[in-house]
């Protein structure tokens, strides 16, 4: 068994699911892994680079996938020879890199990752959470997970209708609780929109609000003593993801729960977030991306070292809204994932194939993670896979 081909191509996203809205000149990073000489053949994995970090093409194609396609039998495969073992071809990823320094190479890692453990469950012919729950000796079920809807990016015209018509179609698909963004405006503006989509969604103990690491330690008493009365189900990232002082202060006198952790990507960072930053254990939320934290390896360091600090693992919600998260949640006991609706196409989510209601999701029980069952995603990865 052999990895034989690594591809790449950088895409657009948007956050709006309007195209007459600017893009804004997002993209990520697409991949497909080629594995040769399982009982198929040929298995294809695929991945992607989440959101919001820009693509990896150079590290994929110039670092990481060459470190795949130079790996011997021997990196790659499962004990028993038959299967493809992904923790062992991350350890062939990371050959030769020194600690620290995670830029984005964690990302391109990532990204890579979540092919391999396409291409991993694909040839067990499992489901990837059932392929995980194996691997880890955890118990898994096939029960719906908690999602949530995220987006509410500020609109350039006739914002809080445009908002509250969003909100809305959240709650048409089977949402009931939601996030959008603030932080780039005046508070009283913000104030406006928490307003607007807290009455559109039926209530503000169902809504977060992510400022995007907007505030600093001069604005952020005042964003969090505005936001306080309001009752909101998270207030997340708030300022500089190293900011611990400021992150602490917010904490110290913000009652109701924050969520951090989106812009660290190590074990190392989640400790000192967990040291300095202030979080209460059991009461704010924890979301790290998994693929921007090196992918799965990454991401189990980091919540063996939150919950031996105390953190329960259904703190922890994953960044990203993609079907490898959907996974994680069912495989490692997390309390649920984010989803975008109506932002980062051609990843948006729910598919069809896979109905919210009553907030809550059903996973994927196609072999791998099931970006098949993802039309518009599965276009762009096919017409990657077909090209190798």
């Amino acid at each position: 068994m052999r990895i034989v081909d690594v591809s790449e191509r950088t895409i657009e996203i948007s956050r709006y699911a309007d195209p007459s809205i600017p893009a804004g000149g997002l993209t990520t990073s697409i991949v497909a892994v080629v594995v040769d000489g399982t009982p198929s053949g040929r298995t294809i994995g695929h991945g992607f680079a989440s959101v919001g970090r820009f693509g990896q093409g150079g590290l994929i194609r110039e670092r990481f996938g060459r470190r795949l396609l130079d790996a011997d039998r021997a990196q790659l495969v499962t004990e028993d020879g038959l299967g493809l073992d992904p923790m062992r071809a991350w350890a062939a990823m990371m050959s030769g890199e020194k600690p620290g320094g995670h830029g984005e190479r964690c990302v391109a890692v990532g990204a890579l990752d979540m092919a391999l453990w396409d291409a991993g469950a694909k040839i067990a012919g499992v489901p990837l959470y059932r392929l995980l729950a194996d691997r880890l000796g955890r118990e898994v079920s096939a029960a719906p997970i908690r999602v949530y809807a995220s987006g509410g990016y500020p609109y350039p015209a006739d914002d809080l209708t445009r908002l509250a018509d969003e909100i809305r179609s959240f709650r048409d698909l089977g949402f009931v609780e939601a996030k959008i963004k603030i932080g780039r405006a005046p508070l009283v503006e913000d104030l406006r929109r928490i307003e607007t989509a807290a009455e559109a969604l039926g209530g503000p103990e169902g809504l977060a609000v992510d400022a995007m690491n907007a505030y600093d330690a001069g604005t952020a008493p005042e964003a969090a003593a505005g936001l306080a009365p309001l009752g909101l189900r998270w207030f997340e990232d708030i300022c500089d993801p190293l900011d611990f002082a400021t992150q602490a202060a917010v904490t110290d006198r913000y009652g109701p729960p924050v969520a951090a952790g989106e812009a660290l990507f190590s074990d190392r960072e989640a400790a000192l977030l967990d040291e300095y930053g202030g979080l209460r254990r059991g009461h704010d939320y924890l979301v790290f991306d998994p693929v921007h934290c090196y992918g799965l390896p990454g991401y189990l360091r980091i919540i063996e070292r939150m919950t031996a600090t105390g953190w329960p693992r259904t703190s922890f919600w994953p960044h990203g809204s993609h079907l490898f998260a959907l996974h994680l949640v069912a495989a490692l006991g997390l309390g649920g994932a984010e989803v975008t609706p109506s932002a980062f196409h051609p990843f948006h989510g729910p598919p069809a194939a896979l109905p919210v209601s009553a907030g809550t999701i059903p996973l994927p029980e196609a072999p791998g993670i099931g970006w098949e069952l993802h039309p518009e995603a599965w276009r762009e990865l096919r017409a990657l896979s077909s090209c190798s």
